[in-house]
């Protein structure tokens, strides 16, 4: 990767620009809580535009851009393309951003008849049936994924960027860092039905750390859109939670079906139970 510049000239700082979209604004609070690191982020890069942190906004073009959040609206759906127009390296942050969120689970239901329960005048909202991730809609260059995104791993990514180097971003399952940590495995001790197994590590395995069960936060393992490698054996687990730690059809669809169930491969697994 070559080193960024600006306008053709190295000696200016690179811009820097955040972007949201339907998200809670979680992961851009990460990035505020960088702190210190933010400070000396902010003399390597000219933030140019990032509304929760500053009312400057600037125009493009931009030489990072950061994106939060899926798209749910036609008007987000024009605005990402011309995001990804002014941006040099477009990363998407962030569970919302990467598989649609939770709000995603609104792709297996009837969003018309939510409007008509929710809201009195429900002919004023203005929404897409359905919640998808960014790459769904422009190219990706690099994803963080987690809900929210682990603050290291984002200073490690813009670093690398600034750097000229290629970013790492970790593949393995979260089951290797139980490992380094030490930890007891809950699906055998405890007989917990945990996705670690089939979950991107990130997060330092903070859930099985307290003796819970891994949610699947920072989605699924090797097989994504745009990493590399085999896809985890999601149905080798699912059918571990059902026959071996007697989970009903129901109960195994809603372990694949939460904060990134519509990334394809919890996707996929979460729609063969339904057919159960």
């Amino acid at each position: 990767m070559s080193r960024l510049v600006s306008n053709g000239v190295e000696s200016q700082r690179p811009r820097f620009g955040v972007f949201k979209f339907a998200s809670c604004d979680g992961c851009q609070l990460s990035i505020l809580n960088l702190e210190d690191e933010l400070l000396v982020l902010g003399q390597a890069l000219d933030i140019a535009y990032f509304p929760e942190a500053s009312s400057k906004m600037n125009p493009g073009p931009y030489d990072i851009a950061l994106v939060e959040g899926s798209i749910t609206t036609e008007e987000d759906a024009h605005r990402i393309r011309f995001v990804r127009e002014q941006a040099k390296v477009l990363v998407t942050i962030g569970a919302c951003a990467t598989a649609g969120g939770i709000q995603a689970l609104r792709n297996w239901a009837d969003v018309e008849s939510f409007k008509q329960v929710v809201y009195p005048s429900p002919d004023y909202i203005q929404s897409l049936k359905t919640s998808t991730p960014i790459s769904e809609h422009v190219h990706v260059d690099f994803e963080l994924w987690g809900c929210p995104i682990d603050k290291g791993q984002l200073l490690r990514v813009i670093t690398d960027l600034l750097a000229g180097v290629q970013p790492h971003l970790q593949a393995e399952s979260v089951c290797l860092e139980c490992k380094r940590r030490g930890n007891v495995c809950v699906m055998v001790a405890k007989g917990l039905a945990c996705l670690g197994p089939v979950t991107r590590a990130g997060c330092g395995a903070i859930c099985p750390s307290m003796g819970r069960d891994c949610y699947g936060c920072f989605g699924p393992t090797e097989g994504t859109r745009i990493g590399p490698g085999l896809p985890p054996n999601m149905a080798s687990l699912g059918r571990h939670f059902h026959d071996g730690l007697q989970l009903i059809p129901v109960e195994v669809l809603r372990r694949f079906r939460g904060i990134n169930g519509y990334a394809m491969p919890f996707r996929e697994e979460s729609n063969a139970w339904e057919q159960s």
